[in-house]
């Protein structure tokens, strides 16, 4: 009798653990961190060797951003059983929010091992491949993902993202649209799948993707500025000046914005135009050398040769080991009449590798 007892007293514990337990899943799924992690903390108080429950109440920290905190749960639950994959595929993503990614990749590879069909972990383990740069194993997982799918839109879109990587534009592009095919209401799809039709030079096809990644997010500033670089190269200046102008009224922080607008503004022969805006761009980011490039260009035009000198010497102690800023200078200076200065600085952009500077040393440097 005593042992029939016991068995009627235990049983109803453990369905309803089993119940609290679906029931914490469930918050989990529908954001409910907090409430899921309080529930949990109650189970573990009565049953301690609940591995289910420490996955659980790992998966509860993370949705609180408390990735240390669920690590410690997933210790525990793989304390008690080390193969459990989902403790492990769980505690690599928690790794790779923290930066981490050698140590997730060593969890996740692990998952794999245990459960070779776990499709979040190959996709995990993708985003990890991903951070450290291995693109191809990236691939390989990404591809893994959704061979075991089921398929949606956020893995044909983490597939084309790599595919773009590797400079697989045309791949890239049939995966983004399978991804628009799955989730027609995500601007970033329709954005990603512009910028791969921008490289392969198909402009009028990524100016109507970010038409419809605008018209699904206007609050974005890098969506116009992308479709002001698409308009660019299909000539339509005015429409990417004016793309350029609604990015910044979005972030005006953006010192590469106010330097693109700038070379627009140079081809466009508005040199004044140009310079304050690369002016712009050098107080938001003094150490980029590009930008006093561009500059001296601009200054060079309205033949303000001392200021392009300056802004050349400036980009050459930002970074020195490019040979196209020595030889430029050398040519302002050949315009101020510096002969000896600027043929040395051709000289150096000779030393350097740079192709053009030779012929030009023949027929400017006697």
């Amino acid at each position: 009798m005593k042992k029939l007892i016991v068995i009627v007293l235990v049983l109803p514990l453990m369905v309803q653990a089993q119940d609290v337990l679906e029931a914490a899943r469930k918050k989990i799924e529908a954001g409910n961190f907090k409430a899921a992690k309080a529930d949990l903390t109650k189970v573990l108080e009565t049953s301690s060797r609940n591995k289910v429950a420490f996955m659980l109440r790992g998966r509860a920290n993370m949705g609180l951003n408390d990735y240390y905190g669920a690590i410690g749960d997933f210790n525990f639950a793989l304390e008690i059983d080390s193969t459990y994959a989902e403790a492990l595929n769980y505690r690599g993503e928690s790794k790779i929010n923290l930066g981490d990614d050698e140590a997730a990749l060593r969890d996740l590879t692990k998952a794999i091992k245990f459960n070779p069909r776990y499709a979040d972990a190959y996709t995990n383990r993708g985003f990890a491949y991903y951070n450290v740069e291995d693109l191809q194993s990236a691939y390989f997982d990404f591809s893994k993902a959704l061979e075991l799918g089921p398929p949606d839109a956020d893995k044909y879109f983490n597939r084309g993202l790599v595919k773009a990587e590797l400079g697989e534009f045309v791949s890239a592009i049939d995966d983004y649209t399978k991804a628009i095919e799955y989730d027609k209401t995500d601007a970033n799809l329709y954005n990603y799948r512009g910028v791969a039709y921008y490289n392969t030079t198909n402009f009028d096809k990524a100016i109507a993707d970010y038409n419809e990644a605008i018209k699904l997010d206007s609050k974005d500033p890098y969506k116009f500025e992308n479709r002001a670089l698409a308009k660019t190269a299909n000539k339509d200046l005015k429409g990417a000046l004016e793309d350029y102008n609604k990015a910044l009224q979005l972030d005006s922080e953006d010192p590469e914005t106010f330097n693109l607008r700038g070379v627009l503004k140079h081809t466009m022969d508005d040199y004044e135009g140009a310079i304050a805006d690369y002016t712009k761009a050098i107080e938001l980011d003094g150490t980029n050398p590009t930008y006093y490039d561009n500059r001296a260009l601009s200054k060079t035009e309205k033949e303000n040769y001392a200021g392009a000198v300056e802004d050349y010497t400036v980009s050459i102690e930002l970074y020195p080991s490019d040979p196209e800023t020595y030889f430029q200078r050398g040519l302002v200076k050949l315009l101020m009449n510096n002969n000896y200065d600027g043929c040395l600085d051709l000289k150096r952009a000779d030393e350097m590798g740079l192709p053009d500077a030779k012929a030009t040393i023949k027929k400017k440097c006697k």
